[in-house]
This record gives C-alpha cells, structure tokens and sequence, in this order.
C-alpha cells in the first residue's frame, strides 16, 4: 500500500542539516534539553493538578533525521491494522473490490511513499516537540525533542536559549502528563483514526489513492497553496462525526497545554511575556501530531484551534474552577464536543448541570 521504506528515505533525503554548531556545544545543548524537560515536568505538575497513573514516556532529544522515522513507523503502525481489515472483508466478499497488485500497485506504493516523505520532511523542521502516539508493536511511546529545529527557532527568534526551551518543555510535558494521567486517550484517538478511514468502506486501492491526494493536499497547503485536502473527502455522516469528536480533543489536549505555557509564572521564566509575544508570531502550530492531523485533513488554516482550546479551558476554569475543569478527563463521555469548544459554558452546563453555569 505504502513503500515505506522509500517514505524515510525520501524526508531523510529531503530534510536539512540542522544549525552549524561544535560537537561541545551540541553535548550541552542535548544535556540542557533533558534539564528543562525535568524542570517543565515539575511546574506542569503543580500548575495542572495532575496525577498520572501510567509511567511518563520516556524523552528523547533527536534530530531531525530520527523524528521523521519515528513518524514513519508511526504512520505504518496505525495505518497497518486498517489494511489487514479491509483485505480480511476483500477476503470474504469474493465479489468485493480487490486491492491493485502488480506493477501498478507497487507504483502506487512508492508514490504515495514519496508523498508522505515529502509532507515529513517539510514538517520536519518546524516540529519542536512532539509525544509518539503511534509506535511498532512492543515499542513504549516517547516524548521526542528535536534539538536543531529548538536551536534554530530560537536563534532565529533571538530568544534566551533557557527560557526559550523551558518554555517549549512546558508544552510538550503538558501532553505527557496528559497521556499518562488518562491512559484511554491514546487508544481513543487510535480507535477514532481507524473508524474514520474503515466508514468510507471502500477498498485498499482507494484508501491509497485518497492517502496520497490527502498528502499532496497537504504538502500544497502549507506551501501556500490551494488544493483539496481529505477533508473534502469526507461523504459520509459517520466520518463527519469522528472528525468533530477528534477535532475536539486536539483543541482540548493543545489548549490546555498552551493554558499551562501561561500559567507559569516570571519566577520561573522571567522574561515569560517577551517569550510567549515573540512566540506567537512564529507559530504555525508546535504540537507536532495536532500539526501532523491539522494537514492531513485540511485544519491547517485553524491556528485558531490552539486559541479556541486554550480559551475553553479558561472559560471552564472561571466559571468551575481547576477541580471543576479536570473533570473532563473522567471519560470519553465528559470530553467537549466540537461546539463546546467555542462555548464552555455548554460543557459546563453538561457536565456539572445548571449550578455550574
């Protein structure tokens, strides 16, 4: 279906080099990287309210050569499954639609492998942060750091290098927290992922075929360009639904790290305020696997769904408190739907009834 293979090889290939910098300067870097991971970890902790109960994934610094096959592997790990299950029904409906074989299908594969090559490295070095969702079989997901792409915002940004990767810790560690504290979350957005692709029932063919137009969609959107994304592609009711609950939850999970960015205070970052102004005007979106999804379906215009997510968690926190927010991660039942995003005081209403609005 994939060449996948060729997929890594392709943004390896494609993804420049990181920033000149020594071989001491680079051990330095990678040391001052862990350090502000475990400094974020502890203000993230405090600043939330958190309890996890699954282990923290580990961290890792990386560069960019290792975060695209990281993603790589992530990409075959969840789009696998939902192969095996479409050529099980092929299988067992003789006069179903059959997979292409052959010399076309293996033309299909490296293509769409190039694709999603193509999309990595262009991603590749702008992802400052990102957690693994999805991983090879027995494989523990990781909390990556990309170290030259760190480095280059804030040279770029003429940013004090501690605070700057402070602050980027405190993003990411948010998600870490996150993900450890509700360990449904990352099988939730794996079984919402599969259900949407498995609800367009068609044939692997097809599945292929609207993979690559979904990466050249998106490999033309964050040029600048116009092109149908996979968004478009959506017919049918059932996907229309999944892809509003997964819209949510990106919201939720990113606006609640961005709330945490702002919680901390100039004790901890001094120049916080010079930070997060400078930051802003960078941003085009710096939780890698929200970015990552963002493309894929055609969000990448909606930076605002960083602000709209941070902007209900503080609606809820105003009107319920911090205790009345992280009810929300009691279950999948008490996450927000798509329209409470932009109005809390519906989640509010739902969750907590009427004495809470």
């Amino acid at each position: 279906m994939i060449d996948w293979s060729l997929a890594v090889s392709t943004a390896q290939h494609m993804l420049p080099n990181g920033p000149p910098i020594e071989a001491d300067e680079a051990q330095a870097l990678i040391q001052s990287l862990y350090a502000a991971a475990e400094e974020a970890e502890k203000h993230i902790g405090q600043i939330t309210q958190l309890t996890p109960i699954a282990p923290l994934a580990k961290i890792a610094v990386v560069d960019r050569r290792k975060w695209a096959q990281s993603n790589v592997e992530g990409f075959r790990a969840a789009i696998t499954p939902l192969v095996d299950s479409m050529l099980e029904r092929r299988d067992s409906d003789s006069a179903g639609p059959r997979a292409t074989t052959g010399l076309v299908g293996a033309i299909g594969s490296r293509a769409t492998g190039f694709q999603v090559g193509t999309l990595l490295a262009y991603i590749g070095t702008k992802v400052l942060g990102q957690h693994e969702l999805f991983t090879p079989e027995g494989t523990a997901p990781r909390l990556l750091l990309v170290a030259p792409n760190i480095v280059t915002a804030e040279r770029n940004l003429g940013l004090d290098p501690w605070s700057f990767r402070l602050w980027v810790c405190l993003h990411e560690q948010t998600h870490r927290v996150q993900l450890a504290t509700v360990p449904w979350l990352e099988p939730l957005i794996r079984s919402d992922l599969q259900e949407f692709f498995e609800a367009a029932d068609v044939d692997v063919a097809t599945v292929r075929e609207r993979l690559g137009t979904a990466v050249s969609a998106a490999g033309a959107s964050v040029r600048g360009e116009s092109g149908r994304s996979l968004l478009e592609a959506v017919q049918t009711p059932e996907q229309r639904q999944i892809l509003d609950r997964l819209v949510a939850l990106m919201s939720l999970l990113e606006g609640h790290a961005d709330w945490a960015m702002d919680e901390v205070s100039e004790d901890v970052i001094p120049d916080i305020a010079h930070v997060r102004a400078t930051f802003e005007k960078r941003r085009s979106g710096v939780g890698a696997l929200d970015q990552v999804l963002r493309r894929l379906f055609g969000l990448d215009q909606k930076l605002a769904q960083y602000r709209d997510g941070a902007a209900f968690v503080r609606g809820v926190i105003d009107k319920v408190g911090l205790e009345g927010f992280n009810q929300v991660w009691t279950s999948p039942d008490t996450l927000p739907l798509r329209a409470e995003i932009d109005q809390p005081a519906l989640w509010v209403e739902r969750v907590h009834g009427s004495g809470g609005v």
